[in-house]
């Protein structure tokens, strides 16, 4: 089963596609660019819709998502993680 998707391999985030992902849940993400698949352990729950971090984020690195650049994060952010307002933040101001 396909939890999440991610369009680019320098993306950090995917997004979910499944409703109810829960913490501690093996997951699945198709990785459209060349048509593979990533493993990560959910750590937090992540809604339908939302980002869940594929790859370690620090405090002020950039997000990718869809190939774009989507803003920095704004504090360390670990593999599994719901990826969010509480702790990404645009580079626009």
């Amino acid at each position: 089963m396909i939890h999440f998707l991610i369009h680019d391999k320098k993306d950090s985030v995917g997004v979910a596609v499944v409703e109810g992902i829960k913490a501690g849940q093996d997951l699945t993400g198709w990785l459209m660019e060349d048509d593979s698949t990533v493993n990560v352990k959910a750590i937090t729950d992540i809604p339908i819709g939302h980002k869940v971090t594929i790859k370690p984020l620090k405090n002020g690195d950039t997000v990718w998502k869809y190939g774009f650049d989507i803003g920095k994060a704004i504090a360390d952010i670990k593999v599994g993680e719901h990826l969010h307002v509480h702790n990404v933040k645009t580079k626009r101001w």
